[in-house]
């Protein structure tokens, strides 16, 4: 009598073998953007590219209106989040102590009106972003949304080479 082997554990391997090899070729390209940050607006804002330099005066609120006279609203992630970090890193190019102070002193010589509106998550960011024209934030390049605008820097969107937030 023939002992019998079932054919499946053959296919199963092959099927195997090819899901991981279908998940790491798309995990090497999530990985590429995963650590990018999007600059986001109010869909209505009608500017589209920025240069890092346009982009660091926005944040460090020199620049207060779009071109179209919008005013710039700004809205910032929490002390604890990943984004905040990196912001703070390649924007600002400040520590969280010298951001908090910088904020202070700009508002008390009456340089901004007020600082920045601070966001507690990526769902609160899109809701704002939604309800107020002129503003801009910060997110995960995974998190964004379509209801979200993203601003090439220096022409560059999250995930292409060069671009300056990753």
């Amino acid at each position: 009598m023939k002992s019998w082997r079932p054919r499946w554990p053959k296919r199963c391997m092959l099927l195997a073998v090819l899901s991981l090899a279908a998940l790491l070729w798309t995990g090497s390209a999530f990985a590429q953007t995963s650590g990018a940050i999007a600059i986001v607006t109010h869909p209505d804002t009608r500017v589209d590219d920025v240069t890092f330099l346009e982009l660091r005066k926005i944040f460090l609120g020199e620049q207060q209106f779009w071109s179209d006279r919008t005013r710039v609203i700004l809205l910032v992630r929490a002390p604890v989040a990943y984004e905040r970090d990196v912001v703070l890193n390649r924007i600002y190019q400040m520590r969280e102590a010298q951001f908090r102070q910088y904020w202070v002193a700009k508002v008390f010589r009456a340089e901004v009106s007020s600082g920045p509106k601070i966001v507690y998550s990526t769902d609160m960011a899109r809701q704002l972003l939604a309800a107020l024209p002129g503003a801009v934030a910060f997110v995960a390049a995974r998190d964004v949304s379509p209801e979200m605008k993203v601003l090439r820097i220096n022409g560059k969107l999250p995930g292409d080479s060069d671009y300056p937030l990753q």
